[in-house]
């Protein structure tokens, strides 16, 4: 079986859909797949990451942010048997659809279907009329879409396909790495670095901080972090990842006082981001609207054995247990996010018990093996 995988963006670029197209392609190749991968080079010398499978970087013709147009496609997906989309992907999903519509290409198409695409202005008129006039002709020609909840497509841009052609739609989450992500003592070399007392609550948040990622909700955390040190003491925020919206969220916690509560960790590497979890009490995810549909470092967290509080999203809320592994709070509300968060610290039990539920829930659910297996089985039928 020879698959094409083809992805806006890949790892080192830190982002859900890089990295669920790296795991499922490698899960893929441990089960016997021929698997290339294929994205576009943003940088003349990018950076190489080990991986079991086959990258190739291929230069755009165009290049927007995540958005390319990869013109070689029309050559580069001959003789494969399932070419494997991850959506969105502007530029280039077009290219697939056409190729396929025009029948240039032999292969299976399935398709990922990762989140909807909001924006204001101009870019959110633009998205609007992708969906309207573009992105429904491109999920028809699927042979098969994967969502990582069905919670989310029905809620979701796709949702009147979903309804139509449901047989079509398979329900497949993303994994974690329970051996990367797991509960351990605490080191203090992060607590040295950034003067941190073992006796300090933690809260953390890691997510990047550019506009691709602007639905993240950072603005509402910090103001919810400002409500919750109206009530606690000893307590940090910890905001992990980079991006051009970080001076701005900087600025959002100067002007509410917290210059040294709140700590800007920029990008973690991985030794680091897995210590970062285990430092904390609680991990956070307050997005605003569905451009966040699932939330993997909420699986992160949980296989580190810590609660997390998430915002009440069609698809994140298929993560969060409410009351079992941590709490769903309203989107954009700072009020009840701090209330949630303050119930979390202030009772040790009930904290222990979620984080307990939480790396239960990530063996139980999303392993890569068990993630692996209804892919593959996915794939074969087809």
């Amino acid at each position: 079986m020879r698959i094409a995988s083809i992805t806006c963006v890949f790892p080192p670029y830190k982002g859900g859909i890089g990295n669920v197209a790296l795991s499922n392609a490698e899960e893929l190749k441990k089960r016997g797949a021929e698997i290339v991968v294929f994205t576009p080079r943003a940088f003349l010398l990018d950076k190489k990451i080990p991986t079991l499978v086959r990258v190739k970087k291929l230069f755009p013709v165009l290049k927007y942010g995540n958005a390319a147009i990869l013109s070689q496609f029309a050559w580069q997906l001959k003789n494969f048997d399932i070419i494997h989309l991850h959506y969105p992907f502007f530029g280039s999903a077009e290219i697939v659809w056409l190729l396929k519509k025009f029948n240039k290409i032999k292969a299976k198409l399935i398709i990922t279907y990762h989140m909807d695409v909001v924006g204001s202005g101009l870019l959110g008129k633009f998205f609007q009329l992708h969906s309207e006039f573009l992105m429904q002709r491109i999920l028809n020609s699927a042979d098969k879409i994967i969502v990582s909840s069905f919670d989310y497509a029905e809620h979701s841009n796709i949702k009147n396909i979903f309804k139509k052609y449901s047989d079509k739609f398979a329900e497949v989450s993303f994994s974690v790495d329970l051996n990367r992500f797991h509960p351990r003592p605490l080191t203090s070399n992060l607590l040295k670095k950034y003067e941190i007392k073992e006796s300090e609550k933690i809260i953390l948040f890691v997510g990047g901080l550019d506009q691709a990622h602007y639905f993240k909700g950072v603005n509402f955390l910090i103001k919810a972090f400002y409500k919750l040190t109206q009530k606690l003491d000893n307590i940090r925020l910890i905001i992990v990842g980079d991006g051009d919206m970080k001076f701005e969220y900087e600025q959002v916690a100067f002007n509410f006082g917290l210059r040294d509560e709140v700590i800007f960790a920029g990008q973690a590497d991985n030794d680091d981001l897995a210590r970062f979890y285990n430092l904390s009490d609680i991990f956070v995810l307050p997005s605003i609207d569905k451009s966040e549909a699932f939330g993997i470092v909420l699986l992160e967290a949980m296989a580190s054995g810590i609660p997390v509080i998430a915002s009440n999203l069609p698809g994140v809320r298929s993560v969060v247990e409410n009351g079992i592994n941590g709490f769903l709070a309203k989107p954009k509300d700072a009020g009840d996010l701090a209330k949630k968060m303050h119930r979390v610290l202030k009772d040790k039990e009930l904290k222990k018990n979620m984080g307990v539920n939480g790396r239960k829930i990530a063996e139980k659910k999303y392993s890569p093996e068990i993630i692996g297996d209804k892919l593959n089985k996915i794939f074969k039928n087809l």
